[in-house]
């Protein structure tokens, strides 16, 4: 198993057993998560690479995981998941060169997954 997957798997179950702890915070959380990434003046695709470069410079395993695999799912390229870890860099310095390194890396993971483009949004 790959990075990117790996860090999903590591983190199913905790989450799950959280969730079920705190129902109504997840759910909460569910509908800003949509409203934040949905189509609006920016494309689904646009605002995933934002939140991988954000991720980055928050050095978090989880989210950078998470939107690798969603800015692949929104139809993004290697190139625009690379330049947007190179806006974490200018942000963040030498520690989102680690974790660049790391979105990158899982970014590649998830698209070498991807399914044909009828099957992904914005496509």
């Amino acid at each position: 198993m790959s990075w990117g997957k790996s860090v999903r798997e590591e983190l199913r179950k905790p989450t799950r057993e959280l969730r079920q702890a705190i129902p109504a915070v997840y759910e909460g959380y569910r509908h800003l998560h949509d409203a934040a990434l949905g189509a609006g003046a920016l494309d689904g695709k646009t605002k995933e690479l934002i939140a991988l470069a954000i991720a980055v410079s928050k050095e978090c395993d989880g989210c950078i995981a998470a939107h690798a695999r969603g800015a692949v799912v929104q139809g993004a390229e290697p190139a625009e998941a690379a330049e947007a870890v190179g806006v974490a860099f200018l942000m963040n310095g030498g520690p989102a060169t680690v974790y660049g390194a790391r979105a990158y890396a899982a970014f590649q993971e998830f698209y070498a997954d991807r399914g044909p483009a009828s099957d992904r949004v914005g496509r």
